[in-house]
């Protein structure tokens, strides 16, 4: 089987051709696309005509699947769920954030396929949380690497009383929290990422009320920069599988049509931040994302 690699842009995002997700796949094969996910952090398959059964069996090729916190429709495979949408503003996807960053050891990576799209609009974009740490100045980054910053439920569980097609469970009783370093070193290529976002990180541990609103807010609005991001337009079939430990994204919210979307989420690790890597050594990919 020839894999052909074509990156979006310098930073982030690539086009994987030669693979169908239909079919299982060798080992050989998997590590490549393991190895394009480090590289690339995102990646987008065109025209795959594959079941629930296909996207779980290929998602689980990288780890096993993550069941959510936050429930959305279920798809009739078990670890597949379904994103419906009409009218998506400000139903949460349409803000920058990293898939379940409240639970203890959020997700290694998320995985789309298109099942019916609008017309037109739709798309999601994606940025480079190493792109977006890199561009900080060494004073900013030497101030944030050893903070450590609260992620929760509670953000989301406000504004998603209203929707029909995503419950919150016992969260919205009782927001799920969880303490995450603001840099994430990570596990495999060793890179520092940022690791804040809008969905769910609520103060940051060690600063006042003021000073976390400032800095929060400040990182927030950083990692919109257009210069870490990349944006797919969705066709029908089409899957986008990228790694959630490195990323950001954001779904449009332009269009008023029915989109929906089969999603699989893979278990995760701990996060751990700069101060606490120790000597640990890292597995480094081929090429620069």
């Amino acid at each position: 089987m020839t894999i052909d690699i074509e990156p979006v842009n310098p930073t982030i995002g690539a086009h994987v051709r030669g693979v169908d997700l239909a079919q299982p796949l060798d080992p050989r094969t998997v590590g490549s696309l393991r190895q394009a996910l480090l590289d690339h952090l995102v990646l987008f398959f065109d025209d795959q005509r594959i079941t629930a059964a296909d996207q779980l069996r290929f998602a689980e090729y990288f780890a096993p699947a993550l069941m959510p916190t936050i429930d959305t429709l279920a798809s009739e495979v078990p670890g597949v769920t379904r994103l419906d949408q009409v009218a998506p503003k400000g139903q949460y996807t349409d803000r920058w954030h990293t898939d379940h960053t409240f639970v203890a050891e959020p997700p290694l990576g998320s995985m789309l396929h298109a099942i019916q799209l609008p017309r037109i609009g739709g798309d999601t974009c994606f940025a480079s949380m190493y792109a977006a740490y890199d561009e900080l100045s060494p004073h900013m980054q030497r101030f944030i690497d050893p903070l450590e910053a609260v992620h929760s439920t509670e953000i989301i569980a406000r504004e998603m009383r209203h929707l029909s097609n995503v419950t919150m469970g016992d969260a919205t009783a009782a927001p799920k929290e969880a303490v995450h370093p603001v840099v994430r070193v990570h596990p495999e290529t060793g890179r520092k990422a940022l690791f804040v976002c809008g969905n769910f990180t609520t103060r940051v541990l060690g600063l006042t009320d003021g000073e976390s609103r400032a800095l929060l807010g400040f990182l927030f609005e950083h990692i919109k920069s257009p210069q870490f991001q990349c944006r797919f337009s969705w066709r029908p079939n089409a899957v986008a599988f990228w790694d959630n430990r490195s990323t950001q994204h954001c779904a449009i919210p332009d269009y008023n049509e029915r989109r929906v979307m089969n999603r699989v989420m893979v278990a995760g690790d701990k996060p751990l931040g700069p101060m606490t890597t120790g000597g640990v050594a890292f597995a480094s990919s081929k090429g620069s994302a």
